[in-house]
């Protein structure tokens, strides 16, 4: 492993590097890490994990955990696009759900949280403030 040190704060600073890891249970990873100064490697930049039963995350690491912009997709047909923090959908992001609706909006620790909007199966768009599974008062969107 090769350190460097950062410019701004004199720290030494870990090199990034690429694996390809098969865990215990069968889950896949392919993508950067870094050691620890103690000597474990953790996942940190821009990789892909596929699990076992099928859910794969392509995005940004960091600390071992998602952490940034990426892509969640399960075996359901459900994907979220957005940002991540701490394994959890946080900050702006799309959410589609298996029967073809979708979410646009804030998600707050994996919860539907502010302003968003929802289309339906018939393909209407209701906006609104969303609080987990409740959005009282959504307006339907008209597109003239």
């Amino acid at each position: 492993m090769s350190e460097r040190k950062s410019q701004s704060d004199g720290k030494k600073e870990e090199e990034s590097f690429k694996v390809t890891y098969i865990f215990p249970n069968g889950d896949t990873y392919e993508g950067e890490c870094y050691r620890t100064s103690e000597g474990v490697v953790v996942r940190r930049g821009v990789g892909t994990q596929k699990t076992a039963c099928g859910i794969t995350y392509s995005g940004q690491w960091s600390e071992d955990k998602m952490n940034g912009a990426g892509a969640l997709i399960h075996p359901s047909g459900a994907k979220y696009e957005g940002q991540f923090m701490d394994n959890m959908y946080h900050g702006k992001g799309t959410y589609y759900f298996p029967d073809g609706t979708k979410y646009i909006g804030i998600f707050n620790e994996n919860r539907l949280e502010g302003e968003g909007e929802f289309t339906d199966a018939d393909g209407l768009e209701w906006t609104g403030v969303f609080h987990n599974r409740a959005a009282p008062g959504l307006k339907l969107k008209l597109n003239m």
